[in-house]
């Protein structure tokens, strides 16, 4: 699931290293953002002080924004697992599909990316942490870390092992770059066994790591 994007940021390929080796997990890095805060606060008080917003409203849109969870991109994978048609939707339209469903994502292009028998995608910021936050929530702090954004390019295999996920060598290993105008969401396969379920069921079996593609889907 997924379209092909010609820009300078995709990394649609599988490096795969074999250090011999143990690697550590990937690990935050306190100071990814650190210009971008103080840019973001002198914005935010600058706003503030010409009074195009009040200090409320911004609290109020940092609080509805936090208030976000990977819920809602679950809900959007477990409709595609049992809905043919808004799975074309979002294969071919993203960004309408999820607004559908009452996600809207205005400021950005989504492409969602389907897993299978003989491909798996997972998704990486290079630069910084560009991440669907209408769909996932808050980045965490390993998506934001160095380690994760330089090795997840040159060794995603030994970084996926890290995560549990052992990805057999016949499946070819994509790895997507997200920009600021570009956002991924990983459609995970769906789990053996699950045919019965409804949505809901099948929603609570998906996961955030899930949909940047570092995991599987939840096993029955």
């Amino acid at each position: 699931m997924g379209r092909d994007h010609d820009h300078h940021h995709d990394h649609d390929h599988d490096h795969d290293h074999d250090h011999g080796h143990a690697h550590a997990p990937p690990q935050p890095d306190d100071k990814v953002h650190s210009y971008y805060q103080i840019l973001g606060v002198a914005l935010k008080e600058l706003l503030i002080e010409k009074g195009v917003v009040t200090a409320d409203e911004v609290r109020a849109a940092i609080e509805a924004r936090d208030m976000i969870t990977s819920a809602n991109g679950a809900r959007v994978v477990a409709r595609a697992w049992v809905d043919p048609a808004f799975r074309e939707r979002l294969r071919t339209n993203a960004n309408a599909a999820v607004a559908e469903m009452g996600f809207p994502m205005n400021t950005t292009q989504l492409v969602a990316l389907e897993n299978d028998e003989r491909t798996h995608h997972v998704v990486v910021c290079t630069l910084c942490s560009c991440y669907p936050r209408e769909l996932l929530g808050l980045p965490p702090s390993w998506y934001k870390s160095r380690a994760y954004r330089a090795r997840i390019v040159r060794e995603p295999r030994a970084v996926l092992a890290e995560f549990g996920a052992q990805i057999p060598e016949n499946v070819e290993l994509r790895v997507h770059d997200s920009t600021a105008d570009l956002r991924y969401l990983v459609v995970p396969r769906r789990p053996a066994g699950s045919e019965g379920m409804d949505e809901d069921a099948l929603a609570a079996l998906v996961t955030r790591d899930a949909m940047i593609g570092v995991a599987p889907a939840r096993a029955l």
